[in-house]
């Protein structure tokens, strides 16, 4: 007869949820969750058999509530382009939130950590998809330049989601002149990412003859 679970593969997966963003995949031990969910190790083993089935099982969970988020607004009523700011400023709004773990996975993947690597393969393309498809869709609207949709893209990420990766590291590194912090750390509000928002799309909107006269 199996074991009851009582939810501790549930336990375990919010202690790694409160644990990855600082040990990353090569840092985060199998005792120390353990000791963080109050488990034994063997239910550990139990539950997911190995490290790496663990790592891919919280890393595909916490992916998927982000993504479901941005998908229902992607879907939500409205123009294109109204769709498409909605879904620009809830991206900048969980790069906030959650950008301390997708940044740690993408330094395991550029260390070669192979559940990073094949997370990023499984799931990196998921949500550009998802903004490529309203661009274009504004597009054809005339509700923004027709142009390369890549360079498009590029332009927004640029523009909204970089500052909600770089500033946070920044910030944590500890090298920003006491000054600056916290202007700086305005830049990751929600009134600055509707603003860094408006600002794109309005640049976005304009054709390449009035960029030109620019």
């Amino acid at each position: 007869m199996a074991r009851p679970s009582q939810q501790l593969d549930e336990v375990l997966l919010q202690s790694g949820r409160a644990l990855f963003a600082q040990h990353g995949c090569g840092g985060l031990s199998l005792r120390m969750l353990a000791e963080h969910a109050g488990v034994n190790v063997g239910m550990f083993h139990y539950h997911f058999k190995n490290k790496d089935n663990f790592l891919t099982q919280l890393l595909q969970t916490m992916y998927e509530e982000v993504f479901a988020q941005l998908q229902a607004e992607v879907n939500h009523e409205g123009s294109p382009v109204q769709r498409l700011r909605e879904a620009l400023c809830l991206l900048g709004r969980l790069l906030r939130e959650h950008g301390s773990w997708i940044g740690r996975v993408w330094a395991d993947a550029a260390q070669g950590e192979k559940v990073a690597r094949q997370f990023l393969e499984k799931n990196g393309a998921r949500h550009v998809i998802l903004i490529t498809g309203l661009l274009m869709q504004a597009m054809q609207a005339g509700e923004i330049a027709v142009a390369q949709p890549t360079h498009a893209l590029a332009f927004l990420m640029g523009s909204i989601a970089a500052p909600m990766v770089i500033v946070p590291r920044a910030l944590d590194m500890g090298f920003v002149p006491a000054i600056l912090q916290e202007p700086l750390s305005q830049v990751l509000s929600d009134a600055a990412i509707a603003d860094r928002v408006s600002r794109a799309l309005y640049a976005l909107a304009a054709t390449n003859e009035e960029l030109h006269r620019a």
